[in-house]
Order: C-alpha cells, then sequence, then structure tokens
C-alpha cells in the first residue's frame, strides 16, 4: 500500500473516531499532498460532507482553481455517484480507492486493508442497532 492511501486511511480512522462514516481522502499533484479530508456529514449538517468533496474543496482553494487536472485522488471507499459527479467536474486524473462497495464484506488479504475493512463493518454494525 503505497504512503497517499496511508494518509487517507489515517483520514478514515479520525472520521472514525468522531462518530462520521470512516471514509478518508488525499489529494495529490506532482507527488505532493494538497488537500487531506475525511467524512464530516453529521457533524457539519450538510449532505455533501464526504471526504472526496472536502479534499477537493481543500485543493481547489489551496491551487485557487476549481480544475484539479493533474491530481490524483486516493480516498479509502469507492466514490458514491454524487462524489463521481464532483470528481469528474474538477477534471481529477486518476482515482484509486481501496475498497469496493461490493467487497466491503468479502474477505481481503491486505493486513491495513483488512483492517479498514472490519472497521467499516463495525460503524455500520453499531449504526444499525
Amino acid at each position: 500500500m503505497n504512503e497517499y492511501m496511508k494518509l487517507a486511511l489515517k483520514e478514515a480512522e479520525k472520521a472514525n473516531k468522531k462518530g462520521e462514516i470512516p471514509v478518508g481522502a488525499v489529494i495529490i499533484k506532482d507527488n505532493k499532498v494538497l488537500a487531506r479530508a475525511h467524512n464530516n456529514r453529521q457533524f457539519s449538517y450538510s449532505v455533501i460532507g464526504h471526504a472526496e468533496i472536502n479534499a477537493i474543496l481543500k485543493a481547489e482553494k489551496k491551487l485557487k482553481d476549481w480544475r484539479l487536472n493533474e491530481c490524483e485522488l486516493y480516498v479509502t471507499l469507492e466514490p458514491c455517484e454524487m462524489c463521481n459527479m464532483i470528481i469528474k467536474e474538477a477534471r481529477i486524473k486518476t482515482v484509486h480507492y481501496l475498497l469496493t462497495k461490493e467487497n466491503i464484506e468479502s474477505q481481503v488479504s491486505d493486513f491495513e486493508v483488512e483492517n479498514y475493512r472490519k472497521m467499516l463493518q463495525n460503524f455500520f454494525q453499531i449504526r444499525r442497532k
């Protein structure tokens, strides 16, 4: 697992500690971290408080441009439809994600991926109770 995805996992852990869905995102340009963020829908009272969108907003502000043409997004969970539309509009070059929505329930061999999968499962099990 590369260093950028590890940073995204740290962001997911921050979200989890706050009671948010544990998703983290990092945006990279020219091998430098532009922005990192995690979900904050519950505490921001915003439907758009997704990790990807939060990271995009930070990167746009830092670059003073909404076009993120040469940027890469690292996110812990496959983006939803809303985030995919915004990623496309922001012109992000490449998106890397750790888990798809389908393999949250599957067995994964990588230790860090497995720990993240368990964090997501635990989060949703607690919410369902």
